[in-house]
């Protein structure tokens, strides 16, 4: 078996990484991992630096010259250029986990997000159609934009024409293009779409994560912020907080990628409320002066301190058509059928994992 993956020093991408040579190793001829120079760290020293990283498996650690053998590392300057590393003779699996994560809504931003999620997917597909057996491409699993009830995987069949950004539009656009192209080209298509990611609950070191984003960047403001000014924050008491671990994520994708799977949402059937989860965040940065409301704040004439202000100006304007959505909850039956989801206690690992990021500083993984 012949994989390729992108993302591979991703939040997500890296425990696709470490999850495919841990539980597919036997099955894996050539692992072809496509890595951006960062600074002055070359792609193949990124990934030795991931893989000697004490976040790896034990497994990766006992293995190392049999791992080494498998792994191909390619610059990413020459992604679009596959004829130089792979053979026609093969067929291979491509896992597609890099993408940008930009939850902007200004309209100067457009182009940048779809150049990123949709353009460059486009162009990947192109190039490499002739070598492939099968695409499989991380969505995520708010590209259905702003609906509300139970969700199911068929995403497709929906025609959504409202979105919160540009980020949840151009993944869906992406996903609408590979299906059209896989079927004009025979080539499999499958679409997986994890939801907000959170720390490991299952691999060690618990409650890991690369990158801290999202629910994290809201702890992160508050746990930085000097000011004790009083903050309202908007949000839908009936509302939902859906985290999924990435190691959780990564084990399915692992799992399902050379299945006949088509769409899956990668979500938690169980959703954190929306008041309790923001309350345990806060108290965990030890922010007290907040109160959660259902009021609609839209003027600077309405802030009640400049630090309001200044949250809704900044991490405010991404996160807030998230946390005002109306309820809604993914069905999680094909997903559970391939992996039970763990069973935790949600607000006790909401917690946990912002510990786990203030004990390290909010900072992300140098590799």
């Amino acid at each position: 078996m012949n994989i390729i993956l992108t993302g591979a020093t991703g939040t997500l991408g890296s425990q696709v990484l470490f999850s495919l040579l841990e539980n597919r190793f036997q099955e894996i001829d050539t692992l072809y991992l496509i890595v951006r120079k960062k600074n002055k760290a070359m792609p193949k020293d990124r990934v030795a630096t991931m893989l000697d990283s004490p976040m790896a498996p034990d497994f990766l650690k006992a293995n190392k010259g049999a791992i080494a053998k498998k792994i191909s590392v390619i610059d990413a300057d020459q992604v679009l250029r596959p004829e130089q590393f792979l053979e026609r003779a093969q067929s291979h699996y491509f896992i597609h986990s890099a993408g940008y994560v930009n939850l902007s809504v200004h309209p100067d931003s457009k182009a940048e997000i779809y150049r990123e999620n949709l353009t460059f997917t486009q162009r990947i597909f192109v190039a490499y159609a002739p070598y492939l057996k099968k695409f499989s491409y991380i969505s995520t699993a708010f590209s259905i934009g702003k609906l509300d009830g139970i969700l199911k995987d068929n995403y497709l069949a929906v025609e959504q024409k409202e979105y919160r950004n540009f980020y949840e539009a151009s993944k869906h656009a992406a996903e609408k293009y590979l299906t059209k192209a896989g079927a004009e080209n025979n080539i499999a298509i499958q679409i997986l779409r994890p939801s907000v990611l959170g720390g490991n609950i299952m691999e060690s070191p618990s409650f890991f994560i690369s990158k801290y984003m999202v629910f994290y960047l809201f702890a992160k403001f508050f746990h930085r912020s000097a000011s004790d000014d009083m903050v309202r924050i908007q949000a839908n008491a009936d509302s939902k907080l859906n985290i999924i671990p990435t190691d959780y994520a990564a084990r399915v994708i692992t799992k399902v990628f050379d299945t006949p799977v088509e769409q899956l949402n990668i979500v938690n059937s169980r959703g954190t409320q929306i008041f309790s989860g923001i309350s345990k965040i806060l108290e965990t940065v030890n922010f007290k002066n907040f109160k959660l409301t259902e009021e609609l704040l839209e003027t600077a004439n309405e802030f009640e301190s400049a630090l309001e202000q200044f949250y809704y100006e900044t991490i405010g304007v991404h996160l807030t058509p998230y946390l005002t959505a109306k309820p809604y909850e993914w069905d999680t039956t094909l997903l559970e059928s391939i992996l039970p989801i763990p069973k935790y206690n949600l607000n006790e690992y909401l917690a946990a994992t912002i510990e786990y990021a203030k004990t390290n500083g909010f900072r992300n993984q140098r590799w």
